[in-house]
């Protein structure tokens, strides 16, 4: 009997100790896949961190050239608030002459008309560019000096305007196209004119550039160097390609002794 009781202790306790190794044994594999998750989690958010610092770093980038653009457009307005300001003050003075130039019509026909003839003598002695366009412009003053309807103020107005847009040429490059006789022939090329100092030519096709020469009192062609500048400042006087140093021959005025 107590040996069957011995048996029956020893089997309880091996039971037992199978039970708890098991037991043991799913706490560890348990824990251990609890680990594994939370290593997983945290390298996920690793992962969200590194992300979120180099979009961080990406925007501050951006933050900072912002504000450098910022900065340099603030100064252009300045710069550019200047600018109208003065030519508001311009305007301001020209209407305020034109107004005092109501009460003396009768003095300033003479010099409406000399101020005429001398942008004519102007547009015939200077480089042939828009050169239609330009007479046009002079003949239209000269009829409207002559109508009765128009106030002296208004005249004395258009041939300042006249005036100013022949300033206006002397300091801005222009590209147009128009017919250009030479040697006999008439074709349709591509002028390019640089202030008051260089009016070129290009024929459509590129294969012929050219040059007006003030000393000649005539158009000459230029050699093969020329084709690219000549080129180039077209594409610039167009809007088509941003602003650079062009190398071309320009007519340099004669020095008075």
């Amino acid at each position: 009997m107590r040996i069957h009781l011995m048996a029956a202790s020893a089997a309880i306790v091996i039971s037992l100790l199978h039970y708890a190794a098991h037991a043991e044994e799913d706490t560890l594999s348990l824990s251990l896949s609890e680990q594994a998750d939370s290593d997983s989690a945290a390298a996920v958010s690793q992962e969200k961190i590194d992300a979120f610092a180099e979009a961080e770093a990406r925007d501050l980038q951006r933050f900072r050239a912002s504000t450098q653009r910022l900065e340099s457009l603030e100064i252009y307005n300045m710069q550019l608030q200047k600018l109208i300001d003065s030519q508001a003050r311009e305007i301001e003075s020209i209407v305020r002459q034109t107004e005092e130039i109501e009460g003396i019509e009768t003095g300033a026909l003479p010099l409406m008309i000399t101020m005429t003839s001398t942008l004519s003598e102007i547009v015939n002695l200077d480089v042939p560019f828009l050169i239609a366009e330009r007479e046009q412009r002079v003949t239209n003053l000269a009829s409207l000096i002559d109508r009765a309807d128009v106030t002296a103020g208004e005249k004395f107005r258009r041939i300042m305007e006249a005036y100013l847009v022949e300033v206006d040429y002397g300091r801005t490059i222009e590209a147009y196209r128009g017919e250009l006789a030479m040697n006999g022939e008439s074709r349709t090329v591509d002028f390019l004119r640089i202030g008051r100092v260089g009016l070129y030519y290009q024929t459509l096709d590129g294969e012929e550039s050219g040059q007006w020469s003030a000393k000649r009192a005539k158009f000459e062609r230029l050699d093969d160097s020329a084709r690219r500048p000549i080129m180039l400042g077209l594409r610039v006087a167009r809007k088509q390609s941003p602003p650079e140093l062009l190398s071309l021959p320009i007519n340099v005025p004669e020095m008075l002794p």
